[in-house]
């Protein structure tokens, strides 16, 4: 799987109408479609363009967001969530975290309590982490034998050298670290 093909199933991921739960499957079935080779490679492009997430603007930006309460799992969420928004947002946060202000699933957060919003409403999306590994069990019949077949072909993979496309990672070597319109949106805590 080459970065445009990973990149395309991102962006129809985007798009796909439903809940999370649905767009999961619709991402298991099209995977199916492939080898299981092929869902390996689509984890190490998915790892590889959530390591490019981890920036301390970022890091900033999603914390801004969830109102101080980012740990560090839900950052990897956050990253995995950010993922999937497609191809463009990604790029667009990358280069300039402030460009959250603008993502629709954020917006529809503004002004609500963080205790009021839903658990698919969050921008983390863990879950997206499993599907090349269910996949990878159900095409190589293992999905009884824990994930140790599933790493260490991912390993084997990622020493190749995957890397997020070169554009985005000089996007993230650039990124502009103020957030002036998401702290409007998600302003902090008085006293905090």
């Amino acid at each position: 799987m080459d970065d445009k093909t990973f990149w395309a199933l991102m962006d129809e991921l985007s798009r796909r109408p439903g809940g999370r739960h649905e767009r999961l499957e619709w991402l298991r079935g099209a995977l199916r479609l492939g080898s299981a080779a092929e869902a390996v490679e689509f984890q190490a492009r998915l790892e590889a363009a959530c390591a490019a997430v981890a920036t301390g603007a970022l890091w900033s930006a999603a914390d801004r967001i969830e109102g101080g309460l980012c740990s560090d799992d839900g950052f990897d969420y956050f990253a995995l969530w950010l993922v999937a928004q497609g191809q463009e947002t990604y790029g667009a946060v990358l280069a300039d975290p402030d460009a959250l202000a603008g993502v629709p699933e954020v917006l529809a957060l503004v002004g609500r309590p963080l205790r009021e919003w839903r658990d698919d409403e969050w921008p983390e999306w863990e879950e997206l982490d499993y599907v090349a590994q269910e996949v990878f069990g159900e095409l190589t019949g293992r999905q009884g034998d824990g994930p140790e077949a599933f790493d260490e072909a991912l390993d084997a993979v990622q020493e190749t050298g995957v890397n997020p496309e070169e554009g985005i990672a000089t996007a993230a070597a650039t990124a502009r670290t103020g957030t002036p319109r998401l702290d409007a949106l998600f302003p902090a805590e008085a006293g905090s």
